[in-house]
């Protein structure tokens, strides 16, 4: 089965209330098969970017996806998971390695940068998850 991954994470501030929303599509059709959020505590806008590509990528894995597509509005995330930057941030490397090892579980796993126009709905995702934090 084929799968898009529209994924994104923010923070109100940096490090701030943070929170993580993931979206899997159908590839074909593009129908939402998946929707995750939640809200992290405080944490840095790159941690929150990571979160929501993990929950994105369980997300896949348990609906029994073999080729994914991750789309994502963070550069440093899709550079770092394609293998062309690399990783220096001590509280990174612990989730890239964890989306790292989730990736090696599909057949294929393709990342993409999209503009934050074209990942509407991993953003308003992660926004609630910040919002229901915050009124918590």
């Amino acid at each position: 089965m084929k799968v898009i991954v529209e994924a994104d994470g923010g923070s109100r501030g940096n490090p701030g209330p943070a929170g993580y929303g993931a979206v899997v599509l159908d590839a074909a059709t593009e129908e939402v098969l998946a929707e995750r959020r939640a809200g992290l505590g405080t944490a840095t806008n790159n941690v929150a970017e990571y979160r929501g590509l993990i929950a994105g990528l369980e997300a896949a894995r348990e609906l029994g996806a073999t080729d994914v597509e991750v789309r994502m509005d963070s550069k440093l995330v899709v550079e770092q998971m394609s293998g062309r930057w690399q990783v220096k941030h001590p509280a990174m490397k612990p989730l890239a390695l964890e989306a790292a090892k989730l990736v090696r579980g599909f057949a294929s796993v393709r990342f993409g940068w999209v503009p934050r126009s074209r990942n509407a709905r991993a953003d308003a995702l992660a926004n609630q998850a910040m919002d229901a934090q915050a009124a918590s």
